[in-house]
C-alpha cells in the first residue's frame, strides 16, 4: 500500500457576487409587477426609467474615463449610482415631509398638461407667464414628461441624471485647466458632498443650474487652455443659466474675464494670435452686456445703476423671510459690498449654525457647514499658495472671483432653507479652491498623495476633448 497523501478536497466557492445579483434582480422584478398591479404609472414608470438611465451613462462613462485613472472609472460610476438614489431621498421630503408643498409640484401638474401638446408636435402652447425663470422648468419639465411619461418621479430620475452630468463637467474642467491639482479629493468631493448629491436631484431650477454650470466650466477650461469648442460649451451654458437665473451669469462672466486676463500667453504666438485674444475679449464684452440686460428684465429694473441693484437686495430679503427657516435678524444693510464679504462668506457657504436651526432637517443642513468650515480650516496649508497660483493656473482665478461675487449677491437672503439649496450653485467652484495640492516638502521632493497628479500644464497623451 502506497503512503502517498490522497489529495485535499477542496470546498467549492459560493458565488456570493452572483447569488446577490440574482436576488436584486429577482428583488427589482418582484417590485415592478406588485407596483404595476397596485401603483400607477406616476410611481411604477420610474422602475423603468432607473435603468434605462443607468443602462444610457453607464457605457457613456466607460467611454469617457476609459484613458483615466482606474480609481476614477470605478468612483464615477458609484456617483451616478448614488446621484439617481439621492432622487427619492429629494422626492420622499418634498412629497411627504412637507406633503407637497414645493415649487416641483407646480412643475408637474402644468408639465403634465403641456407634455400633452409637445407629443402631438405643437410648441406653440402659451404657458400664460415669461419663459425665463420658472415659465422655462415648466418648458423642459412638459419636454421631459413627452419623452418618459407623465411619472413625477420619472421626472427625478431624469432631473437628477443631468445634474449628475453638470458634477462631472465640473471635474472634468478641473482636470483640464489645473492637471496638478489634487484629482482625487476634487472628485470624493464634488460627487459625494451631501448637499451636491441631495438637492439638486429632483425637478427644479437647481438641478437645471448645476447641469448648465458644469457646461460653463467646461466651456471656460477649454477656453484658458486654449482648446477647441469652448465658445460652444461656453455658449450651451450661458443660454442655460440665463433661462432660469440668468443674474447667476453675470457672476460667471465676471470670473470668467477675470480668468481670461490672467490666461498666459502661448509658448509660440501666430500672426493671428493677437486678433483672436481681440476676438474673445469682443465676446465676453458682448456676453456681459446682453447677461445684464436680461437681469434687468429679470428683475423689472429699468437701469442697472446702484439703486436698482439696492432695490434687488431689498425685495429679495422680503420674499425670502418668510417661513420657518427665515433668519432672525439681518445683520448688515448691504451685502453687495466688498466691506461685508467676510460675513458674506460665513453667511452663504457655512450658515446655519447648529444653535440656528429649529428641525431636523436644518440640523443636518448645519452639520454639514460645520465639516465644511473644518474642511476649510484644515485646508489653510493648500489655500496660501492660492495667491501664487492665480497667474498659472487661471481657472483658480474663474472660481475665487466666482465664489466671491456669489457670495456677494446671495448673502441678502434670509431663509435659510432656500439659501442651503441655492448654494449648491457656488459649491463646486469652492471645491475647485480646496483641491489644490498641499505644498511641497522642504527636501524639494513633492508632497504626494494618490490621485494628485504630478504632471504639468501639458496635455497628456492620449487626453481625449472631454478630458
Amino acid at each position: 500500500m502506497s503512503g502517498a497523501a490522497l489529495p485535499r478536497l477542496r470546498r467549492p466557492r459560493v458565488p456570493w457576487a452572483g447569488l446577490a445579483a440574482t436576488g436584486v434582480v429577482g428583488f427589482y422584478v418582484a417590485a415592478f409587477a406588485w407596483s404595476m398591479e397596485h401603483k400607477t404609472y406616476d410611481m411604477w414608470g420610474a422602475l423603468i426609467v432607473f435603468p434605462l438611465l443607468l443602462t444610457l451613462g453607464i457605457p457613456m462613462l466607460e467611454r469617457l474615463t476609459r484613458d483615466d485613472d482606474p480609481w476614477f472609472q470605478k468612483i464615477v460610476v458609484w456617483a451616478l449610482v448614488a446621484k439617481l438614489v439621492a432622487c427619492f431621498a429629494r422626492y420622499w421630503m418634498a412629497f411627504h415631509l412637507y406633503g407637497g408643498n414645493a415649487d416641483a409640484a407646480t412643475y408637474d401638474l402644468v408639465g403634465s398638461d403641456l407634455a400633452v401638446y409637445f407629443r402631438d408636435g405643437d410648441f406653440t402652447v402659451d404657458i400664460h407667464r415669461k419663459v425665463i425663470g420658472t415659465g422655462f422648468i415648466m418648458i423642459l419639465t412638459g419636454i421631459v414628461y413627452a419623452i418618459v411619461g407623465q411619472s413625477l418621479l420619472s421626472g427625478y430620475l431624469v432631473y437628477s441624471w443631468l445634474g449628475f452630468w453638470g458634477l462631472y463637467l465640473a471635474w472634468r474642467a478641473f482636470t483640464i485647466a489645473y492637471p496638478d491639482g489634487d484629482r482625487k479629493r476634487y472628485a470624493k468631493l464634488v460627487f459625494f458632498l451631501p448637499s451636491l448629491l441631495f438637492w439638486p436631484s429632483g425637478i427644479g431650477k437647481d438641478t437645471w443650474m448645476l447641469f448648465t454650470l458644469g457646461l460653463c466650466a467646461y466651456g471656460c477650461a477649454l477656453l484658458l487652455v486654449r482648446r477647441r469648442g469652448a465658445y460652444l460649451f461656453l455658449l450651451l451654458g450661458m443660454t442655460g443659466t440665463t433661462m432660469v437665473r440668468p443674474h447667476i451669469t453675470v457672476l460667471v462672466m465676471c470670473g470668467l474675464i477675470v480668468g481670461y486676463l490672467l490666461r498666459s500667453r502661448p509658448q509660440q504666438v501666430s500672426a493671428l494670435g493677437p486678433l483672436r485674444a481681440g476676438f474673445g475679449a469682443v465676446v465676453l464684452g458682448a456676453g456681459a452686456v446682453i447677461a445684464l440686460k436680461q437681469v434687468g428684465k429679470f428683475f423689472g429694473t429699468n437701469d442697472l445703476s446702484a439703486g436698482s441693484a439696492t432695490e434687488v437686495v431689498n425685495r429679495t430679503q422680503t420674499l425670502t423671510s418668510q417661513g420657518g427657516s427665515a433668519q432672525a435678524t439681518v445683520e448688515q444693510t448691504s451685502v453687495i459690498s466688498p466691506s461685508h464679504l467676510p460675513q458674506s462668506l460665513m453667511t452663504v457657504l457655512f450658515r446655519p449654525f447648529p444653535f440656528e436651526v429649529h428641525n431636523l432637517q436644518a440640523l443636518l443642513a448645519s452639520l454639514e457647514g460645520v465639516l465644511l468650515m473644518a474642511l476649510v480650516v484644515t485646508s489653510l496649508v493648500r489655500l496660501r499658495r492660492l495667491p501664487g497660483l492665480l497667474i498659472r493656473r487661471p481657472y483658480l482665478a474663474f472660481a475665487l472671483v466666482y465664489v466671491l461675487v456669489f457670495a456677494m449677491a446671495f448673502a441678502n437672503i434670509k431663509n435659510f432653507g432656500i439659501l442651503t439649496r441655492e448654494r449648491v450653485q457656488v459649491f463646486p467652484f469652492v471645491l475647485v479652491l480646496l483641491a489644490i495640492p498641499k505644498p511641497e516638502a522642504p527636501d524639494g521632493a513633492p508632497a504626494r498623495r494618490r490621485g494628485v497628479a504630478v504632471t504639468t500644464g501639458a496635455k497628456r497623451e492620449g487626453d481625449p476633448q472631454w478630458r
